[in-house]
């Protein structure tokens, strides 16, 4: 009597993994960027709070158990897909080494060059929307540029009050943002960086180094 329950030639069955089951890419190299990338696209699209690893998962063809592999949270999630796309230190370097009286347009040229790209707006976009209700965007958007950045810049430039005017500025920029990638305010929006650098170059260059009217108090 043969006992064998399947003919020793047959070929055998593959076995299914979940990943195959539902249709999801496994990890690979190119895995992790993907989900960086996707991930950068809904921050951006959608903002922190409507931003689910769920969703981010789906979007990528990756199991949602695999985006916790690589970044675990979504706050560290986040953190490496938007973070501020230009470095500070740099930056910093090569604004003092040039003419005090071009700062202000040297300083917006950068900055704008640096979000002309899609992957540049995506960071920024996703920064600045978070930043709404998430203290991680908030604190980074100081630290880097408030603190990493423009406060160095006006005690570089000696202004008296740097503080503030660094404050200024960083509010001149980062409303620029929200407007032009965000909001879509016209002609702000379809403008170039040429345009709006040689516009709002003259207000940066006051705030790090004009007169500021009337009395002023800072911490």
């Amino acid at each position: 009597m043969n006992y064998c329950c399947q003919p020793s030639g047959s070929p055998r069955r593959p076995r299914m993994t979940p990943a195959s089951r539902a249709g999801r890419r496994p990890g690979d190299s190119g895995t992790r960027e993907a989900i960086l990338h996707t991930a950068r696209r809904h921050f951006a699209d959608l903002g922190y709070d409507r931003t689910t690893l769920r969703g981010i998962a789906a979007d990528a063809g990756v199991d949602v158990a695999l985006v916790s592999h690589y970044f675990g949270p979504k706050q560290r999630l986040f953190a490496e897909a938007a973070p501020l796309p230009l470095e500070p230190e740099p930056l910093l370097a090569d604004l003092l080494e040039g003419p005090r009286e071009t700062i202000g347009h040297r300083l917006a040229a950068r900055v704008l060059s640096q979000t002309e790209t899609a992957e540049g707006q995506q960071k920024i976009t996703g920064l600045i929307r978070a930043a709404a209700s998430e203290e991680l965007a908030a604190r980074q958007i100081r630290e880097r540029v408030t603190e990493a950045l423009l406060l160095p810049l006006a005690e570089g430039l000696g202004s008296p009050d740097a503080r503030l005017r660094a404050a200024l500025a960083g509010s001149q920029i980062v409303g620029l943002m929200m407007t032009r990638h965000i909001v879509g305010v016209e002609p702000l929006a379809t403008s170039s960086a040429q345009t709006l650098a040689a516009a709002i170059g003259p207000v940066l260059q006051h705030y790090l180094t004009g007169p500021l009217a009337g009395p002023v108090t800072t911490p």
